[in-house]
Formats: structure tokens, C-alpha cells, sequence
């Protein structure tokens, strides 16, 4: 392994290179002639050769044999050349990589969801962001609510797609994300699928399959709040903690459910489902971050989601 410096290291034995020493030396074994070599790197050759005689005392032996015109590698030349390019390639990557993490070029993101998000515009903004930040190592996970802002808070998550409003946003940022609307979910094999047309009222004495309130306080309560306001309570029998559970247990005939519109195309041979025509129906969905100064990869997606899905 070889250590390298960005300064003269003029102690024979010391371990340390000053890398522009190892490409100047690198130009002689390659060129094999001292001219050319001072020519390719920009340079006169009677300080290129005090260079290659300060590095070999440096190293304690000799790198080159030198003849009229013709340069010669000794085996510790042929040595340190193989060494001397790698330790040039690892350092150029090094100064990329770093150059791309300080940018927000590379990195990782975590990035957490409702699972009802991918069905809209946060799609669209993944494949955006993935595909102008190549090097950038994107996390998803899907969520609840209530687990993505602890998450945030814990700062185990980046970015958080979640309902809104939040029973407790403090040291969050906030923004709207997307918006949706709400359907009626029923199973197909339920007399209400036979229907023509479908609304809250009809749902009064059906069993509900719904997300709980612990898990996602707001969009629990925008679900029960449109039942009172169609004159009942909503009979809940059974709860899930992810949309698709929700989903699932309706096509399974546990019961009926109230889910966002842009969740329609899941199991449709099983599920009816039914647009909720009532006022108050809307419903967003956020992007939220900590508080906290945030990283430039963080910055980037806030800019892409900004630019392809008119959002903050």
C-alpha cells in the first residue's frame, strides 16, 4: 500500500508519496523518455528529472536506468508503477465520490410511504429522480402514518410520503404532496356490488374493514367523519395496518371499506368499487422532513418532486 501526500515528504523511508510526484513518475515509465514526458505534463524537464531523483532517494533505490535517449524500468520501477497507477485511479475516485456526495450526486435516501402514494405522483417522482441522480442509492419502504413520522423523528427515514394533517407536526416540515379522493371498496359477492350506483348511506349497516386510527389519525378520522356526516357510525369489525391489507380483507369478504380512488385497479375482479360523490371526499397526502438543515440528496428530491409533480 502506498501512502500518499498532497506535499513534499523528503524523509528516505517514510512511507509518505507526494502524489503529483507518483503521476510525474508514472509519465516517465509510460513516455520512457524524460521529454516527452515533461512535454505531457505541461512542464520543463530539469525539474521533472530533480523530481524522478527526489522521489528515488525518497524510496531508497533506483527507479529508472537512464540511457541517451532511451529510459529503462528497474524491477522496483515496474513495482512501483503497477502501484503507482492504482494508488492514481483510487485517489481520483475519491475525489469524484466525494465531489458527488457533497453535491447530492451520490449517496443514500431513504424514503418512506403510504402504500396509496405509488399510485399517484410519487411514482413519476422516484423514476424522475432515479433516473437524474443515477448514483444515488434510493431506500423505499412502505408505512403507516404514524411509523413514518416516528421514523422521521428517530432519524431512521430521509423523506416521509404520509396523510395529513399530522396530529403533531412539530419539528416536521410539511408540505402537499399529491391529492386523492375517496371510493367505496365492497366485495363482489356482497348484494351492494349488485348495485348500480353506490353511496355512503348505503354502507349503514355493512361491517367496515378499516385503518387504524393509531396508525394514521387523519385519514381514520376524514373516513368517519363522511360516515356521520351520511347519518351512521361506521360498524368496524376488523382493522389493517397497510391499504393493501385493507384491500385484501375486502376482497376476502370480511367487509367493506372506504379507500382511495387511486387504489381502484387492486383486485377488481373481487372488489367493487364505487366514487364517493359527497362533499369532502378530497383528501392530501404530504411530504415531510425534518426540521433540521437537510442534505443536498435531500434538497435534489425536493426539487425533482417540485419540478414533476407541482408540489412545495
Amino acid at each position: 500500500m502506498i501512502l500518499i501526500s498532497y506535499g513534499d515528504s523528503r524523509e528516505a523511508g517514510s512511507g509518505m508519496i507526494d502524489l503529483r510526484k507518483l503521476k510525474q513518475f508514472v509519465a516517465v515509465a509510460e513516455e520512457l523518455h524524460f521529454h516527452r514526458a515533461a512535454a505531457r505534463l505541461n512542464m520543463s524537464q530539469p525539474p521533472l528529472t530533480a523530481a524522478i531523483r527526489m522521489l528515488e532517494e525518497e524510496l531508497g533505490g533506483r527507479l529508472l536506468i537512464r540511457g541517451n535517449r532511451v529510459v529503462e524500468l528497474t524491477p522496483a520501477g515496474e513495482t512501483l508503477l503497477h502501484h503507482a497507477r492504482e494508488t492514481i485511479r483510487q485517489a481520483e475516485r475519491a475525489v469524484e465520490a466525494t465531489r458527488d456526495a457533497a453535491s447530492g450526486q451520490a449517496g443514500r435516501l431513504r424514503l418512506t410511504y403510504v402504500g396509496s402514494a405509488m399510485y399517484g405522483r410519487l411514482a413519476g417522482v422516484i423514476r424522475t429522480f432515479r433516473r437524474a441522480y443515477p448514483k444515488v442509492h434510493l431506500e423505499l419502504r412502505e408505512a403507516t402514518t404514524s411509523a413514518q413520522v416516528a421514523a422521521l423523528r428517530k432519524g431512521r427515514t430521509d423523506l416521509a410520503i404520509l396523510h395529513v394533517p399530522l396530529a403533531d407536526s412539530r419539528g416536521l416540515r410539511v408540505e402537499v404532496f399529491d391529492e386523492d379522493r375517496l371510493a367505496i371498496a365492497v366485495p363482489m359477492s356482497h348484494e351492494l356490488a349488485q348495485r348500480d350506483r353506490l353511496s355512503l348511506s348505503d354502507l349503514s349497516d355493512a361491517p367496515f374493514v378499516i385503518w387504524p386510527s393509531a396508525e394514521g389519525q387523519g385519514f381514520h378520522h376524514h373516513v368517519v367523519k363522511l360516515c356521520v356526516a351520511a347519518g351512521f357510525v361506521p360498524r368496524i369489525v376488523q382493522e389493517a395496518h397497510q391499504m393493501h391489507g385493507v384491500l385484501s380483507l375486502v376482497a376476502v369478504e370480511m367487509g367493506v371499506a372506504i379507500v382511495p380512488a387511486s387504489m381502484t385497479g387492486f383486485r377488481r375482479d373481487e372488489i367493487r368499487y364505487a366514487p364517493i360523490s359527497e362533499e369532502g371526499a378530497a383528501f392530501e397526502l404530504g411530504i415531510c422532513w425534518p426540521e433540521a438543515p437537510v442534505t443536498e440528496i435531500v434538497r435534489n428530491f425536493l426539487c425533482t418532486a417540485h419540478d414533476t409533480a407541482h408540489v412545495l
